[in-house]
C-alpha cells in the first residue's frame, strides 16, 4: 500500500518548527514548501501567492495542509482552503498557535500593547522589521509603527541564549520593555502529526 502524501505549504517563518516536527517524529510522507516570511509584511499578497503553488504543486499530493493562520488575510486564507478542500493552522496569528489559543487569548487581553516576537521574528529582526518595514531608511516611520506599543513578549520555541539575546537587543532597539515566555512548539506539533497520520 502506498503511503499517501502531504503537502504542508507554510510561512517561511515556521520552516525550522516544521522541519523539527516533521523529523522528530519521522514522518516521512511529509513534504513542506515554504512562501517567504517577508509576505507579512503586505498580507494582502500571501493568498494570491499561496493560490500560485497550490496551482502549481497540489496535483501531486494527496493531502494539503497549509501552514499559516490567518495572518492579517481577513478570512481569505480560509476561503483558499474551503474552495480548494485543504486545512489551515487554527488561528489569527502563528502567536496564537505557538502560545495555544487559551493562553494567547488572556496574554492579548492583559497585555494589548505588546508586540510579539517568535524564534524567527527575533533571529531576523533587523531584516523583517527594520530593513522590511522601512525603518532603516527612515528612522521616523518608528513611531508610526510601535508608537503604541510598551513592551516586547518573546514566545520562545526554544531554550537558546542566542535567540534571547537577539529578542532583548530588539525590544531595546524599539525602546520596548522585554518580557520571555516559553511556549515550544504549541498547537503546531499536534496539528502536523493529526493531519500527517490521518493520511497515512
Amino acid at each position: 500500500m502506498t503511503t499517501p502524501q502531504v503537502l504542508i505549504l507554510a510561512c517561511g517563518a515556521l520552516a525550522r518548527e516544521i522541519r523539527d516536527i516533521t523529523r522528530l517524529n519521522e514522518l516521512d510522507n511529509v513534504t513542506l514548501d515554504c512562501l517567504p516570511a517577508v509576505l507579512h509584511n503586505r498580507p494582502t499578497d500571501i493568498p494570491d501567492a499561496v493560490r500560485e503553488r497550490l496551482d502549481r504543486d497540489a496535483h501531486k499530493y494527496d493531502r494539503i495542509l497549509l501552514g499559516y493562520a490567518d495572518c492579517g488575510t481577513t478570512g481569505e486564507l480560509a476561503d483558499i482552503c474551503e474552495e480548494r478542500g485543504i486545512e489551515m493552522l487554527p488561528g489569527d496569528h502563528c502567536y496564537e498557535f505557538f502560545a495555544r489559543g487559551d493562553t494567547w487569548q488572556g496574554m492579548h487581553h492583559n497585555d494589548p500593547t505588546a508586540f510579539y516576537l517568535t524564534d524567527y521574528l527575533a533571529k531576523h529582526f533587523d531584516r523583517i522589521i527594520i530593513d522590511g518595514l522601512g525603518i532603516g531608511a527612515h528612522p521616523e516611520l518608528q513611531a508610526m509603527y510601535f508608537g503604541n506599543y510598551t513592551k516586547v513578549i518573546y514566545l520562545a520555541q526554544t531554550d537558546d541564549p542566542e535567540i534571547d539575546a537577539a529578542a532583548k537587543a530588539a525590544a531595546e532597539r524599539l525602546g520596548l520593555t522585554y518580557e520571555r515566555v516559553a511556549t515550544t512548539y504549541g498547537d503546531l506539533e499536534p496539528a502536523l502529526l493529526q493531519i500527517s497520520r490521518r493520511a497515512s
